[in-house]
């Protein structure tokens, strides 16, 4: 029988990450991570990292995606840069103000991450911080207090520093141990309290940056992040198991950047080119955590960049034994590619390609592309047969104050029209069993701004720290309210 509307037990929420949102980045012993030391330079509109080199001289370099520190420099903060992540939207002191907005909107679910290094400083200790336990506990059970259901990302783009500095990151195996420790201490320590879980935070990023790097990026980038991607998908089937093992309840998702890859013409070079970025920017990731192997094509990628795996038969074992419960992903836009020369590119936040005509823009270069949502929805549902989250979703926009309010009838037609596809989709078929909107209280961007506004609630904070961090309901807050209270009939 054909689902008419939303699902009754639709799962409607929104999300945010520890890191853009918490602040308190020092605070009850939380260890530092490399986003910590992060600016925005203002000028170029680009996140710049600052350290020290091996005289002592104070750097900065755009190095958030890029390689290592030079040897022998190590990161460090300076007293005349701003760190918008050092105070983030104060989470970390509002989270009850902030859940009560929640249960206000009707919330069922509410996305948010643990932050690794609030649990384990290093990430190499045997003992957990028992002041980073509590306060996600205290969490937890506010949102079960006021009927909301905790969905947790254990990594957001968070390693602890010390694994990045001193073991070499997600390129040393040993990772997938101290992964293991925290992500276990975490599902035993909130057992009963959290039932959802994602493993890595858009865990195809590593690819997708290398694309955006126009041709630029290296045989050896591309090396180091297929193995980067096999020790997370390892981690991943390791959690999973744990998790279907430890507390039968608990649900396992992956979380994929979603972006459908568009060919700009009928060229069948052009199509066998978006077909490319679909496999090896979506499909080779979800293949893994969806299907518990990697996919045929997977020799076509490595041939190209002369890739060897480290890789074990106990490895390819713990894949197949630990595929997902679900599939979770974000979506923000599409993107057009071409083999032919165009002057018409995009070039914004993390947006890159060639412009699509048909499609309105972001001042951040976003396609504005609703219908890219279901056909996306579409393309996974017929490739894994799972039920399907989409786990952030939003536009960021530059949200002016007029009179004490925030009228963004902008935001609220962005909704209507992805939650319109959205609910043609369920009427084909697909099983969405949830939507949390990203940035539903706003918080620092990805690309370090607080003027790149996502939320239904204003926080009062501007790009130099500067703000009260008082919580203003924007006009989009009663539209979402209103679509939850009807779950969806209404929008």
């Amino acid at each position: 029988m054909m689902q008419v509307g939303f699902p009754k037990d639709f799962l409607w929420g929104g999300a945010i990450s520890a890191h853009q949102a918490e602040g308190a980045w020092n605070v009850d012993g939380r260890g530092p991570i490399k986003r910590d030391y992060l600016i925005l330079d203002k000028k170029t509109g680009k996140r710049l990292v600052t350290y020290v080199d091996e005289n002592g001289n104070h750097c900065k370099a755009a190095l958030e995606n890029g390689p290592q520190l030079p040897k022998g420099c190590h990161y460090a903060c300076f007293e005349d840069c701003y760190y918008p992540d050092h105070d983030g939207n104060h989470f970390f002191e509002h989270y009850k103000e902030d859940i009560a907005l929640c249960r206000e909107l009707g919330f069922k679910i509410f996305r948010l991450s643990i932050a690794w290094s609030r649990i384990f400083p290093k990430g190499i200790e045997e003992k957990p911080n028992e002041k980073g336990l509590s306060f996600y506990r205290d969490v937890f059970r506010e949102l079960k207090d006021n009927g909301i259901e905790p969905l947790v990302t254990l990594w957001h783009d968070d390693t602890p520093l010390y694994l990045e500095e001193e073991c070499g990151g997600w390129q040393n195996r040993k990772l997938i141990s101290y992964f293991d420790h925290y992500a276990l201490t975490c599902l035993k320590e909130f057992k009963g309290l959290v039932k959802y879980y994602l493993t890595f935070n858009e865990i195809n990023n590593v690819l997708l940056f290398l694309d955006m790097f126009n041709g630029n990026a290296t045989d050896e980038m591309y090396r180091k992040a297929y193995q980067e991607l096999h020790y997370k998908f390892v981690a991943s089937s390791h959690f999973v198991k744990a998790a279907h093992e430890y507390d039968q309840d608990v649900k396992v998702g992956c979380m994929i950047c979603g972006v459908p890859f568009y060919p700009a013409s009928a060229d069948p070079k052009d199509i066998m080119l978006s077909l490319e970025y679909m496999q090896r920017g979506i499909y080779y990731s979800s293949d893994v955590l969806c299907k518990g192997e990697y996919p045929d094509f997977a020799r076509k990628l490595y041939a190209k960049h002369q890739v060897r795996l480290d890789i074990s038969e106990d490895d390819l074992k713990d894949l197949k034994e630990g595929v997902v419960d679900f599939y979770s992903f974000s979506y923000y836009m599409s993107s057009v590619v071409t083999v032919h020369q165009s002057d018409d590119l995009v070039s914004g936040n993390f947006a890159a390609g060639v412009r699509n005509e048909y499609l309105d823009y972001s001042e951040w270069g976003w396609a504005f592309d609703p219908l890219g949502l279901r056909y996306f929805l579409e393309l996974i549902n017929d490739r894994y047969r799972l039920p399907m989250m989409i786990v952030e979703n939003g536009l960021g926009a530059n949200d002016v104050l007029v009179d004490g309010r925030i009228h963004d009838d902008y935001r609220i037609r962005y909704l209507h029209d992805h939650l319109s596809e959205m609910k043609k989709a369920i009427a084909d078929g697909i099983e969405l069993i949830g939507y949390t909107m990203w940035g539903c209280i706003d918080l620092v961007s990805a690309g370090g701004e607080m003027k790149k506004r996502y939320g239904l609630v204003y926080v009062d904070k501007d790009d130099e720290g500067n703000g009260t961090y008082l919580r203003i309901r924007k006009d989009s807050f009663a539209y979402y309210q209103k679509v939850i209270r009807t779950n969806g009939e209404e929008l």
